[in-house]
């Protein structure tokens, strides 16, 4: 008997380019897709990058926020503390159906992780997890940020990895509410700065590690 081949549910991957963007108009449109998809809705990952801004976490401490000058803090609605955006750092946002995939919080964040942690090692740059901060390190600096919100059982935010982008605004905060966390990036590391091919090979490893096919949006 032939064997039928099932094909994965997609991934729709939305691109909208380098041009940074504003933090709350992309924050409202995932907070709204979330909030308006059904059991039909098909998973999405928007890549992109912001204009200059902190933003806070629901429970994030205002000790954490240094000296943050002329760059707006937004206070937003995902989980974690304070971190740091801006042009050159590639935003995934994830919307993703966890009931769907029988997918946990803690199984998307290892999805996330793992993810990040593939991408560089092709770059010969060795990243690691931490259990209790979640994230994506190489040595005692962190490269990627998470953070998460989930509604419904879908979830919305994602992550933040530090591609080619000037890190010194990192300094106004404790990132992630870590007291003189280091913050490192693709380019010091001697990886590609070009971030068209991060994203791609962080899409196509987020969802391989989701066990989704990607489709273009």
């Amino acid at each position: 008997m032939a064997t039928v081949a099932h094909s994965l549910p997609p991934l729709t991957i939305r691109h909208d380019g380098w041009t940074p963007q504003p933090y709350r108009p992309v924050w409202h449109a995932m907070r709204d897709y979330t909030q308006q998809r059904d059991a039909e809705t098909p998973d999405a990952l928007w890549l992109l990058n912001h204009n200059p801004v902190f933003t806070q976490g629901k429970n994030g401490k205002p000790e954490h926020l240094l000296a943050t000058g002329d760059i707006e803090v937004i206070q937003i609605d995902r989980g974690g503390q304070a971190t740091y955006h801006g042009p050159g750092q590639i935003m995934a946002y994830t919307l993703i159906d966890l009931k769907r995939l029988g997918l946990g919080i803690r199984g998307l964040v290892t999805c996330l992780e793992q993810a990040v942690i593939g991408t560089l090692a092709t770059y010969g740059i060795t990243a690691h997890a931490r259990r209790k901060a979640p994230g994506v390190y190489v040595g005692d600096a962190k490269i990627a940020s998470l953070g998460l919100r989930v509604r419904r059982g879908c979830s919305y935010h994602g992550l933040a990895l530090n591609v080619d982008m000037d890190l010194a605004p990192f300094a106004r905060i404790d990132p992630c509410g870590f007291q003189g966390l280091v913050m490192t990036q693709v380019a010091d590391l001697g990886g590609p700065t070009d971030l068209d091919r991060v994203a791609d090979d962080l899409s196509t490893r987020l969802a391989r590690e989701l066990g989704l096919q990607p489709a273009a949006c």
